[in-house]
């Protein structure tokens, strides 16, 4: 026990994790179940693993970060299926590089799952306080003090603040510091970040009104009901059976655009109150509707806040409008005439971290031990967090370890998208995970994430026996059926028929049966019905056989732009390379390069003012180094 001057005692611990929301709660789990002696603090125990903005998990991007956390033994799927009302794939009309999973969650089940999962977890402490600043010896992380007086040894720790440090919630002219939902903000860390030369900044983000259930008008408003059959999020679950929760749309109109625009003034986003930088992909409808003009109606989603509470969440209406324009622009749409409001929706504002300052480990590369996860990173989003934090937790646990750390790159996971585009290339504002930010989305779908990732979470013991052994036996399926796939076309009447119905040419001699799961109009189940020795699969086997057919050349060229690319990510950039002076680079490469340290060449290629030319030079230098191809 560490011993302080006014009598209170501390345990020393290996990670101290600051913060429980989604990313606390994966890095705090990640690392006690690793075997580290683990401290979780949070600013209140009742916050574990809230959801102050949207009650849903999931979406596009975001689908496939819950996917591969839950591949790799992380608790954000499994707690989402066990607490969910309503699911839904997303993007289904288009190809499965963009389908994504959307889970409409009950908000207080959802908390309550967490936080027991948290207490029951093994070497997991769990404390209501709040960090103030940190401790180091030789520039490396030692400790953590809270204010209530305790002094935590650690040997590394993982921030993941959230939108707490000095935040600032608005709505018109009314202004409070405070966290989210009325909760205590954080006061200390902002100035304990600044202290070891972490640069800041201010980002902003806001939420919708929430309204009474029994306040609306449910038949003015489109049904939409959860997808039958209920996938899971987690590959442990297979599909759901469950009762599903209706959400409902509705859709601004003139008269709520008329509203916004004759009360723009009183916003404080366009008044001048709030100067930190908001989300271009979640804009506040203040903002739909400047930046849209030319649009007449904006979609709203009503979608319940779960089973045991009539609170109704507003999506796609966020806004710091004051509270009776609030209220005038919902009783302008269909369904919310006569809408009581509960909570009004608020912008919040709060200091985040410029997360170039960290490695590709989310370790702040300039203090050894400490580790970033999640919105004080600049990102937006409980999916992004949890990733994050996931990822933070596990190299804390590795650093304290002494042991090499665990790597995803831009080809192996979403979460290596993330975390490079957050460490390389920085964030100008609250950063969103989007498919379209992914190079090699087709070979990272959220339906192979297992295949992908569960393998390399092995070593680091979050993976059980059980889901190995499940995850090989899926694998032997799919091969066994790639391999009754390369026999020769077997020419039916009955295939022949099918094909003249869809317009499609007989196949030409030598063919196999896995040419033909290439046509559009064919499938594994249509194929099998059609030609005798294709035995059935289950539907996880027959979705990868399906796409690997479909897809197969595409994959194969993405396989491709991967080889190329690694091979820029193989050439090592020496930590003490000189950039001031090397002949031919531009001077905002120079200073963004000596300021970033790049890692690799195809590190430094990513960063934001390096230019292609650039990168030539740098080539160029490193060969005549001896160390270039």
């Amino acid at each position: 026990m560490a011993h302080m001057g006014n009598g209170m005692t501390a345990q020393q611990f290996d990670i101290v994790v600051i913060g429980a929301g989604h990313a606390g709660c994966e890095a705090a789990l990640a690392a006690a179940r690793m075997g580290l002696e683990t401290l979780l603090l949070t600013l209140n125990l009742d916050s574990i693993g809230l959801m102050p903005c949207n009650p849903a998990i999931g979406g596009t991007g975001k689908g496939h970060l819950v996917r591969e956390i839950d591949a790799m033994g992380g608790e954000m799927g499994l707690a989402a299926d066990d607490t969910l009302i309503q699911m839904r794939m997303l993007n289904t009309g288009k190809g499965p590089a963009v389908h994504s999973l959307r889970a409409q969650m009950d908000k207080r089940r959802y908390h309550e799952r967490m936080k027991r999962t948290l207490e029951e977890c093994q070497r997991l402490t769990i404390l209501q306080d709040e960090a103030e600043r940190f401790l180091t010896e030789g520039g490396r992380i030692s400790g953590v003090v809270t204010a209530q007086g305790f002094v935590f040894p650690c040997r590394a720790a993982v921030m993941a603040s959230g939108v707490y440090l000095k935040s600032r919630i608005l709505i018109g002219d009314y202004a409070r510091n405070s966290g989210p939902a009325g909760l205590s903000r954080a006061e200390g860390l902002s100035e304990g970040l600044m202290a070891l030369g972490i640069p800041l900044q201010r980002f902003k983000t806001g939420t919708p009104a929430r309204v009474d259930g029994r306040s609306l008008d449910y038949g003015e408003m489109e049904r939409q009901d959860g997808d039958v059959p209920m996938p899971a999020f987690s590959f442990l679950n297979g599909t759901l059976k469950r009762e599903q929760t209706p959400c409902y749309l509705t859709y601004t109109n003139e008269a709520t655009h008329r509203i916004i625009l004759d009360n723009l003034h009183r916003s404080p986003m366009y008044s001048g109150k709030i100067h930190a930088t908001g989300t271009r992909y979640c804009p506040s409808i203040e903002d739909k509707i400047v930046r849209f003009a030319d649009k007449d109606r904006h979609q709203i989603f009503i979608e319940p806040e779960g089973r045991t509470t009539h609170e109704m969440y507003v999506q796609g209406l966020s806004t710091s409008l004051p509270a009776d324009v609030q209220a005038d622009m919902l009783h302008t749409m269909a369904g919310l005439r006569n809408c009581r409001v509960m909570r009004l929706g608020y912008a919040i504002e709060y200091d985040c971290i410029d997360p170039t300052a960290l490695d590709l480990h989310l370790m702040v590369r300039d203090v050894p031990g400490l580790f970033l996860a999640g919105q004080v990173n600049g990102s937006s989003g409980y999916e992004e967090a949890a990733a994050q934090g996931f990822y933070a937790g596990v190299n804390a646990a590795l650093h304290v370890r002494g042991e090499e750390p665990f790597f995803l790159g831009r080809d192996e996971a979403y979460l290596g998208v993330l975390v490079d585009d957050l460490s390389t290339k920085g964030t100008p504002e609250p950063y969103r995970m989007m498919t379209s930010r992914c190079e090699y989305r087709l070979l990272l779908r959220q339906d192979n994430a297992d295949a992908r990732l569960t393998e390399k979470a092995r070593r680091l013991g979050l993976v059980s026996a059980a889901r190995y052994d499940r995850l090989m036996q899926k694998q032997e399926a799919v091969q066994g059926a790639l391999r009754a796939l390369e026999r020769g076309v077997p020419m039916t009447d009955a295939l022949a028929a099918c094909l003249a119905e869809h317009g499609e040419p007989l196949p030409k001699p030598g063919a196999r049966l896995f040419d033909l799961l290439k046509r559009p109009c064919m499938s594994y189940t249509a194929l099998s019905a059609l030609v005798d020795g294709l035995a059935p699969l289950a539907d996880e086997v027959r979705e990868q056989v399906d796409i690997l057919a479909r897809y197969d050349g595409y994959i194969e060229k993405q396989r491709e732009q991967v080889r190329r690319q690694k091979r820029m990510e193989m050439l090592a950039l020496p930590p003490d390379i000189d950039y001031a002076g090397i002949t031919g680079l531009r001077l905002e490469a120079r200073q963004k390069l000596a300021k970033q340290r790049p890692q690799t060449l195809g590190q430094a290629s990513r960063i934001s003012g390096v230019s292609p030319a650039d990168v030539s030079v740098l080539l160029i230098h490193l060969k005549r180094m001896g160390l270039g191809e």
